[in-house]
């Protein structure tokens, strides 16, 4: 029999969640420069579907943290090196290639920009973030702080808090492309060029950065 003590406390496991995803993501690392600049390129639900990728390849890494899944985070912490690496080089190729564009022919084409572009942004922005798998001791962090791993052996609280983690991180990129999408639409052509020239090379400087961390010891930086 559910009681309204349960639903009371199905809410707050919700609730832990969003907060949860929500400062998984507000930080402005790489991920969050991409997803403006893909609002600024082709608009609010380009950018809020790139960020919806983020916010399921977090949502994966926090079910990983959720359900101790022990050997997985064995083998995240052994092979962090190399997810890393592989992370800044896509990020430095990235940053180049945005700064490297010719911005006014490619805002012109992405006027109407077609599903399978913005589905390509949402994997694009999926794979990036899973090269970051750290993440998972993030999200063990911040359960552990919400006092909610006492519980979380039941499946059905698990889910409640995956949930919250997913909508926590939508809401957060569905404010940030709508805020930036408001702001898009002042922009001129010369304004959106040398926008796509900084948030271009900006990308590529942090991606650079976090192939200087795998060498040395940059604990401080962490990218979302």
């Amino acid at each position: 029999m559910i009681t309204e003590k349960d639903d009371y406390l199905d809410l707050q496991y919700i609730i832990k969640g969003i907060g949860i995803g929500l400062m998984a993501s507000i930080p402005l690392g790489p991920i969050g420069v991409l997803i403006i600049q893909k609002t600024l390129q082709k608009g609010r639900l380009a950018g809020f579907i790139s960020g919806s990728g983020a916010a399921v390849a977090d949502t994966l890494f926090a079910s990983i943290a959720v359900l101790g899944l022990g050997f997985v985070i064995n083998f995240i912490q052994a092979q962090e090196f190399y997810f890393r690496l592989i992370g800044s080089v896509f990020l430095v190729f990235v940053g180049l290639r945005i700064f490297l564009t010719n911005t006014i022919e490619q805002f012109r084409k992405s006027q109407a920009p077609g599903k399978r572009g913005m589905f390509g942004d949402f994997l694009a922005i999926f794979f990036l973030t899973l090269s970051n798998p750290i993440a998972v001791i993030f999200f063990g962090a911040m359960f552990a702080g919400a006092s909610v791993f006492g519980d979380a052996h039941s499946a059905k609280i698990a889910l409640y808090l995956l949930v919250g983690v997913l909508l926590g991180g939508a809401l957060w990129w569905y404010a940030l492309s709508t805020l930036v999408d408001i702001f898009r639409k002042k922009f001129r052509l010369k304004q959106m060029f040398w926008i796509n020239k900084i948030s271009g090379l900006i990308i590529a400087i942090l991606g650079f950065l976090v192939f200087l961390s795998c060498f040395e010891p940059i604990k401080s930086f962490v990218y979302q």
